[in-house]
């Protein structure tokens, strides 16, 4: 490939004059040549140390923009079933889609159920077969595994299936199945995301498991204790509760920290109106297996100190996850870490100039696929393109798919008041009603949205939430109007579809600070 082909001038310093881009042009052309003459010295030009959204996003873009690469990828078995996957990370394997996939398959038995109110003949025996719909989810997944590993090949990264750590800077020792192989690399992207965590009690490793064995579970998972509520906590509760099994949410603190806490609680409200009991301010303090298999887990109460037991017949941990920074041995290429996580700064390096980190192990950003997507494709385009754009880790819209979903984008209500002020703060909220919700008689006692935005002048829109049906379908169009400067004015002057419920933010009108009732008198008025 010619030296000039590598990148159009408009892309290497948007907004530049044409005699200044000619200059960056030089330069960034030196760059290359040195980079080109020093790919005799290392096997890749890239190595990505996991198999990931991030990982895999930035291998094939690099390749795409004439790099080396090599991707490292290895899944250690859970520790109390063993359970391990293929290439993919965590998302297809183990989260975002197993997760959607059950979620699914809850509402598709809820909303069987409420056929019957529309005058379909409906089975009361209608019930789910968990084996099956593990065996159907698990298929889904390892045709995703395939097609990424042939996508891979196509594309010219060469995957290796080996747990890589560093030996120096430019270094890094593969141990293989039966082998050890050394690789080096002008450049490492670390992207080796998370696992979650156990507690330090006796019996969590031995016989709870995480949402890492859920997807595959071989059993059914009968009456289980979810210890935790963050989304993965919530959002397994919730689709088990709705297959028919009986969760219960064991809550340290708050639920859904880092959200909005009052939509937070109404997500909580919501879950025990459908018979989700929570147990508030608890925490476990050991697991014991019986004879004939359930689980006694003894817990207390941090508030009043009293303790008391229970019987289950699973444990789900869920109480956060940790960086897989422990195998790596970071020190070797001094790399630092902060907790378990590596920080990074506005182009993901670390602090060391050759090595980079994207998506779940980077401190201080959020934890979501989509972002390790973009961040692991702009990285490439960064180091191999000539491209200059970096992540905007901003206003990132994400959804918590609980039988209720809530979704949201921008700031939370407490983020904006700290941040602007309680008395330059405008929150516009509202209850609805969803057109779909009427006949079957669902309660509607939890659908409701609010905006965050600015008092005064133009009145930007800080953030939106919404807490109702397909919650992220519905923010997803909103979350681009916000990143583009959307003002309380064009949100009102925007005509909604109707019957919908995403049109309900076009329809805000009433203020917390006005104190009049946000309950409408009817679905179209």
């Amino acid at each position: 490939m010619h030296l000039f082909e590598f990148v159009p001038v408009s892309q290497l310093v948007e907004g530049e004059p044409r005699h200044r881009r000619s200059i960056y042009r030089s330069a960034y052309l030196d760059i290359r040549v040195r980079e080109e003459l020093a790919k005799g010295t290392y096997d890749y030009d890239l190595v990505v140390i996991g198999g990931g959204s991030a990982g895999l996003a930035c291998a094939k873009e690099a390749v795409l923009n004439g790099a080396r690469v090599a991707c490292l990828d290895f899944v250690k078995p859970t520790p109390t079933l063993g359970t391990k996957w293929g290439v993919g990370g965590t998302c297809v394997n183990v989260g975002c889609i197993p997760k959607k996939l059950m979620h699914q398959a809850s509402l598709l038995g809820e909303a069987v159920h409420e056929a019957a109110a529309y005058g379909w003949n409906v089975d009361d025996k209608i019930k789910p077969d968990w084996s099956k719909l593990v065996q159907s989810v698990q298929n889904h997944i390892k045709s995703v595994n395939w097609v990424t590993r042939v996508d891979l090949r196509d594309k010219k990264v060469e995957y290796i299936n080996g747990l890589g750590s560093f030996v120096d800077a430019h270094t890094m020792l593969a141990k293989l199945k039966s082998s050890e192989r050394t690789i080096t690399a002008q450049n490492f992207v670390i992207a080796v995301g998370g696992r979650p965590r156990y507690p330090d009690i006796p019996g969590a490793v031995e016989h709870g498991i995480t949402s890492d064995d859920l997807f595959s579970l071989d059993r059914e998972p009968g009456k289980t204790l979810v210890v935790g509520a963050g989304y993965i906590g919530l959002e397994c509760a919730g689709f088990l509760k709705g297959l028919g099994y009986e969760p219960t949410v064991m809550v340290r603190s708050i639920v859904l920290r880092g959200f909005d806490q009052q939509m937070a609680e109404l997500v909580a409200s919501s879950m025990e109106e459908r018979g989700i009991p929570f147990l508030r301010k608890s925490v476990p303090l050991s697991v014991e297996k019986q004879d004939d298999g359930k689980l006694l887990v003894k817990y207390k109460n941090t508030e009043t100190g009293e303790e008391a037991e229970e019987l289950f017949d699973t444990v789900l941990w869920a109480i956060g996850r940790k960086g897989l920074v422990e195998d790596l041995n970071l020190s070797n290429a001094g790399v630092s870490v902060q907790k378990d996580k590596i920080p990074v700064d506005s182009q993901e390096t670390t602090n060391v100039p050759n090595i980079y980190a994207v998506g779940d192990i980077i401190y201080g950003k959020p934890e979501l696929t989509p972002v390790a997507v973009l961040a692991g494709r702009l990285l490439a385009r960064r180091l191999y393109g000539g491209a200059t754009q970096r992540m905007d880790y901003n206003d990132v819209a994400t959804t918590v798919f609980t039988p209720l979903e809530y979704a949201c984008v921008g700031l939370s209500e407490e983020d904006a008041v700290k941040q602007y002020g309680e008395d330059e703060v405008e929150v516009f909220h509202g209850y609805y009603k969803p057109t779909e919700f009427f006949i079957p008689q669902k309660s509607v006692r939890y659908c409701y949205l609010k905006a965050v935005a600015e008092r005064h002048g133009d009145q930007r829109v800080y953030g939106l939430h919404y807490l109702g049906p397909v919650a992220g379908e519905v923010i997803q169009g909103f979350a681009a109007a916000l990143k583009s400067g959307l003002t309380v004015n064009t949100l009102m002057n925007t005509v909604g579809i109707h019957p919908t419920t995403a049109e309900e933010f076009t329809r805000l009108s009433i203020t917390k600070r006005s104190g009049l009732d946000p309950t409408p008198a009817s679905c179209c008025s």
